[in-house]
């Protein structure tokens, strides 16, 4: 058992294999990540009596949260665990090369935090690009300096880009990105240490795969903002492995390919360097820093599949995320994401108008995913959950179009660059 990231409340990652090992859980609120030989399959919060409880009494609290433990503990790994392993261990040493970017603003401390969790990361082929965006000093710039200096085994680049803007920031590194797979994560999470490995490993279980997501766990839950966070819908996307494609892998949803939030989100998403750059990089009409506020990862998933390729949510690429802990953050966080939803919805429609008749067929369909109650989207929130939060939400979604439009007439061509061949093209419009 490792103790997690986070604050106060007692946070374990807890492996079923090895649950005699446990030490005695003292009373109040535990988080315990699962994992069944190394897999996450279960994110838990436990309330524990005053008393604490034992090894053998945390795994009976386990079992009754996620079912029989009995196969594992006695190690009875099956034959797809042991292939797996071997797999991850094979790519760990000689997997594809992969660039982890990294877009930061002005976040030292957080930036610090995340770097040392990627020089832990079990894997041979990497290296990392830090891009400064639109910094007001140089302390980012002496972070990664000192950081390089203490970590002289991991290649690391520093990139300053001026415009404001995330998507600047990341077109900017993936410009000189020397990896066969870009690898974007935020300056506000901490990485598992086989984050790269599992992200190859699901680069190359199906055809034609371009992108692979993983899990966003939260780093905390200690304050009343994180929990409705997650209450909203917050960034994890469950445990279980799915690859997506508009083909033989299309889900049984008649919002796809447009519900791509639910495949997962910026802080943790990788991309086939090649295509990426073929597809002229992220839209800088869209993204933290623009009048849309985001939506950019979301249109990059939908650029994915609408070409044709396959997208795998991996729940083993696994992060853990710092969320906003006040709740005036929370109300800001909740109006941008419905401002980044149907600015993304909108620059979907405009890459492919052929599609928009699919929309309004569906739009009450849409309309119901998006403000009901009972609708996938929604069913987490208990009866308390704020309408104010609710009321943001949608005056940020009625003003998404106008916003990704204003970001399109705003905004300035980037250009990418593919080091190996040296041809350059302007980002699509």
């Amino acid at each position: 058992m490792v103790t997690l990231p986070g604050g106060p409340v007692q946070a374990f990652d807890v492996e079923l294999s090895n649950l005699r090992g446990l030490p005695p859980v003292k009373g109040g609120l535990a988080r315990l990540l699962v994992r069944r030989d190394g897999a996450p399959v279960s994110f838990c919060v436990v309330d524990v009596p005053p008393e604490g409880l034992g090894p053998a009494e945390v795994a009976d609290r386990l079992a009754d949260l996620i079912g029989p433990v009995a196969d594992v503990e006695e190690g009875r790994a099956g034959n797809a665990v042991v292939g797996t392993r071997a797999r991850r261990r094979h790519l760990a040493a000689r997997g594809p090369h992969m660039t982890v970017q990294i877009a930061t603003h002005n976040r030292p401390g957080p930036l610090r935090r995340c770097l040392d969790s990627v020089a832990a990361v079990d894997y041979a082929a990497f290296d990392v690009i830090v891009i400064d965006n639109a910094p007001r000093d140089d302390e980012t710039r002496a972070v990664v300096d000192a950081w390089e200096r203490a970590h002289p085994d991991v290649a690391v680049r520093y990139l300053r880009e001026p415009v404001p803007g995330a998507v600047r920031a990341h077109n900017r590194g993936l410009e000189v990105a020397e990896g066969d797979w870009v690898v974007r994560t935020d300056d506000d999470v901490v990485v598992d240490s086989q984050w790269l490995a599992a992200i190859a490993d699901a680069a190359t279980c199906a055809p034609d795969v371009q992108c692979v997501t993983g899990l966003i766990l939260p780093a905390e839950i200690d304050t009343p903002a994180q929990e409705l966070l997650e209450q909203f819908g917050g960034y994890a996307r469950g445990f279980t492995r799915r690859c997506v494609d508009i083909g033989t892998h299309r889900p049984d949803d008649p919002l796809f390919p447009y519900t791509t939030g639910r495949l997962g989100s910026g802080a943790n998403i990788a991309f086939d360097a090649t295509r990426l750059r073929a597809r002229g990089g992220f839209d800088n009409a869209l993204g933290p820093g623009t009048p849309a506020k985001g939506g950019e990862d979301l249109l990059a998933l939908f650029d994915v599949l609408i070409e044709g390729g396959a997208v795998v949510y991996e729940p083993s690429a696994l992060v853990w995320h710092w969320n906003r802990r006040d709740y005036a953050s929370l109300q800001r966080l909740v109006h941008d994401y419905g401002v980044g939803l149907t600015a993304y919805l909108t620059a979907a429609v405009v890459r492919e108008p052929r599609l928009a008749m699919s929309m309004v067929r569906n739009a009450a369909l849409a309309v119901r995913h998006a403000l009901g109650r009972s609708s996938l989207k929604n069913c987490a929130k208990r009866r308390d959950y704020p309408r104010e939060l609710e009321r943001r939400e949608l005056r940020g979604m009625f003003a998404g179009p106008a916003a990704y439009l204003a970001g399109r007439l705003a905004r300035t061509p980037d250009r990418v660059v593919n080091p190996h061949t040296a041809h350059s093209r302007e980002v699509a419009t």
